[in-house]
C-alpha cells in the first residue's frame, strides 16, 4: 500500500517533465512531503525502472527507508527520467497514471 496519494506523485511528474524551469517547485514540493511519502514516491520509482517487482511494494519501502543517505529531493532530481520511472511505477502497481495526471490538468 501507498504511503502517498496519487495526485502528489502525478505533481511530481509533471514538475520533473519541466525539470529546467521547474526544479526549484518540485525540489520545495518533495521537501514538504513526509518520510513516510517520501519513501513511497522512491519505491514507485524503482519499481518503475524495474529494480522491484510490484509485488515487492513493501520491501521497496523499507528499501528506500534503510538506503536513504541523501534528501530526497536531490536523489529524485539527480535520477535521469525520473518522471518515466514514476509513470511506469504506478502503471505496473495497476494505478493509471495517465488518469491520475489527467485529474491535475
Amino acid at each position: 500500500m501507498l504511503d502517498i496519494d496519487t495526485s502528489k506523485i502525478a505533481q511530481v511528474i509533471l514538475y520533473a517533465r519541466e525539470m529546467e524551469r521547474a526544479e526549484p517547485e518540485l525540489r520545495g514540493f518533495i521537501d514538504n512531503l513526509n518520510e513516510d511519502e517520501q519513501v513511497s514516491l522512491v519505491a514507485v520509482m524503482w519499481i518503475g525502472r524495474d529494480a522491484f517487482d510490484a509485488d515487492d511494494l513493501e520491501e521497496a519501502k523499507a528499501t528506500a527507508r534503510h538506503e536513504a543517505t541523501t534528501p530526497t529531493a536531490d536523489y529524485l532530481i539527480g535520477t535521469p527520467h525520473v518522471a518515466d520511472h514514476l509513470e511506469s511505477g504506478l502503471d505496473a502497481l495497476g494505478i493509471s497514471s495517465a488518469d491520475a495526471l489527467e485529474d491535475l490538468l
